[in-house]
């Protein structure tokens, strides 16, 4: 039975990850520091039915603190999500958290996986690497981060790059792109904007909601992943994950403001923040040639499953209430 670890398993797509490669029958071991960007009960509870399961085993450690070998022992894949986000709260004094989170982190695991003689390390890279500029806000052109954040995710994700070159490490970096959907993390726009509507509050704005981003549904993020586990792809490469639909900020809140029922939204603007960028757009060719794959949830079918996710939660308080026997045993979506 195929045995993977998936770091930042109690994130928002690090759950969902692991609930689908249960699904396919593998052995999953998540890795998570629990570490206080928000509120470390709601990944708790991102993990609440997963813990039932008797081939999921977790794992509360620092990758920048604990024995990585053992960590290793049986595994065959790598998935490595684990990291800090965020683009406005890496500036400053803050770095060093990112460079020790997203690039000494990443760089203790590649040597641990170099050693353990992993079959497939997958990286989980962020559009931020692209920065501005019509070139190089497009997947595939030139990245030029615009934030300290794209920076140490360009900087692990060449340490993934070197990896593979020096030591023949099966390594592979997916850029994903404004990824959405239940458990979205509470800092990320359509939550907050759910959240404001369904407590009908203004809206918080950075900008003039022109801006155009390549919003991703998490069930098509968590597929493109799967596949770059089990496919047979060069050390190094490097895709984009993206829905290839851009839609701007204010579409979003049109969307959202139809689906949860509100008539007149008010929306309080402010300034761009620091390392924000006006446009993203994946370039997803190539990721549909080496994966054989292609997004399948269009935008407002992701937020209409989005909203009931946080009408349930407050519902239950908080709590995800996946059905447990849908978890297992759901088709949508397998590989």
């Amino acid at each position: 039975m195929t045995r993977v670890l998936v770091t930042g398993a109690a994130g928002f797509i690090g759950s969902h990850l692991c609930e689908s490669l249960l699904r396919l029958g593998c052995e999953v071991r998540g890795l998570d520091a629990f570490t206080a960007f928000y509120d470390p009960q709601r990944k708790r509870a991102n993990l609440s039915r997963l813990l039932e399961e008797p081939r999921f085993e977790l794992l509360h450690a620092d990758l920048l603190t604990t024995r990585l070998d053992d960590m290793l022992d049986g595994v065959d894949l790598v998935a490595h999500l684990a990291g800090e986000p965020g683009v406005s709260t890496s500036w400053g004094a803050s770095f060093g958290r990112y460079l020790d989170r997203n690039v000494l982190a990443t760089q203790r695991l590649l040597e641990a996986v170099s050693a353990a003689g992993s079959q497939r390390f997958v990286y989980a890279s962020s559009s931020s690497v692209y920065g501005v500029g019509t070139a190089s806000s497009r997947g595939g052109g030139e990245p030029r981060p615009a934030s300290p954040y794209g920076v140490s995710k360009l900087a692990a994700e060449t340490l993934v790059g070197a990896y593979a070159h020096s030591y023949g490490v099966p390594g592979v970096s997916l850029r994903y792109f404004s990824v959405y959907g239940p458990r979205q993390r509470p800092d990320m726009a359509a939550h907050r904007f759910i959240e404001s509507l369904l407590e009908n509050r203004p809206l918080k704005v950075f900008g003039d909601g022109g801006q155009v981003r390549d919003f991703t549904y998490v069930d098509d993020v968590v597929d493109a992943t799967v596949r770059a586990l089990f496919a047979d792809l060069p050390p190094g490469t490097v895709l984009d994950v993206a829905s290839g639909r851009p839609t701007t900020i204010r579409t979003l809140i049109g969307e959202l403001g139809d689906l949860v029922g509100t008539t007149d939204t008010d929306l309080e603007e402010y300034d761009e923040r620091p390392g924000d960028v006006p446009r993203t757009e994946g370039n997803i060719a190539l990721t549909r040639k080496c994966l054989g794959w292609s997004p399948t949830t269009d935008l407002r079918a992701g937020l209409m499953q989005q909203v009931a996710w946080h009408k349930r939660s407050r519902h239950l308080g908080g709590q995800d209430e996946t059905d447990h026997a849908t978890l297992l045993t759901a088709s949508g979506g397998e590989r």
